[in-house]
C-alpha cells in the first residue's frame, strides 16, 4: 500500500468515527416506586402516579422506567 492510499484510508476512518458514536442508545432514567403493597394491590395509586408522570411530560417506557420495590 502506498503512503497516499494509507493516509486517505486513515482520514476516511477518522471522519466516519464520530458518526458511529452517535448511534448508541441513551439510557433511560429509572424512577423507583416503593410500597409495602404489591403493584397489583395498589392499582389506583399507580394510576395516579402514572398520571402525574404524564402531566409532567414523561411517558413510561419512552422517557423513564418505573421499578417497583
Amino acid at each position: 500500500m502506498r503512503r497516499r492510499e494509507f493516509i486517505t484510508l486513515l482520514g476516511g476512518a477518522a471522519a466516519g468515527w464520530p458518526h458511529a458514536a452517535l448511534g448508541q442508545q441513551k439510557t433511560l432514567p429509572v424512577i423507583g416506586f416503593m410500597s409495602s403493597r404489591s403493584p397489583e394491590d395498589s392499582q389506583s395509586v399507580l394510576a395516579g402516579f402514572r398520571k402525574g408522570l404524564s402531566d409532567s411530560g414523561l411517558v413510561e417506557g419512552r422517557d423513564a422506567l418505573i421499578v417497583f420495590r
